[in-house]
């Protein structure tokens, strides 16, 4: 017997509906990965500015002096599915060699760039390499402090 359409309807609204509300299928996937750095940087005009160069314990004039960390980084990437849409290991690799190619040795010479603008730098790399995606990134001093940015899908 074939099925009426208002039955056919109903049966296909609710399947829609029961996709819908699976959770499995509308979670947001999504990798990351980690990698340290050694860079050298400094925070021009510390040592000017009143509100960082106070002469108090808050002075952070040093900052306007090149001085070392080891970078912390921590990627986040959107994929559209669970079977290796990105594989970590290599996007982590191809990250990895976007900083050895522009350093001075195996140190990243950043000039006064902040923890901001590296990650601002890396996410303009990052998509163009794989676009249409949201990208968290998250930059640290010596893992001790640092900032996150998020950017949300371009397409959203």
């Amino acid at each position: 017997m074939q099925e009426r359409y208002y039955d056919y309807m109903l049966r296909r609204t609710r399947e829609e509906n029961k996709k819908m509300n699976d959770p499995i299928n509308n979670a947001t996937r999504s990798i990351w990965v980690t990698f340290t750095k050694e860079g050298i940087h400094k925070y021009p005009g510390a040592d000017s500015d009143p509100k960082l160069a106070t002469g108090d314990w808050d002075d952070v004039s040093f900052l306007a002096v090149p001085h070392r960390h080891i970078f912390h980084f921590r990627v986040r990437i959107e994929v559209f599915h669970n079977d290796r849409d990105i594989e970590f290991i290599q996007f982590k690799r191809w990250m990895e060699r976007l900083y050895s190619a522009s350093s001075d040795g195996e140190v990243l010479v950043l000039d006064y760039k902040s923890c901001e603008m590296i990650a601002d730098d890396l996410y303009k790399e990052i998509s163009t390499k794989f676009p249409g995606r949201f990208v968290e990134i998250s930059v640290a001093e010596d893992n001790e402090n640092g900032c996150v940015i998020y950017y949300p899908n371009p397409k959203n």
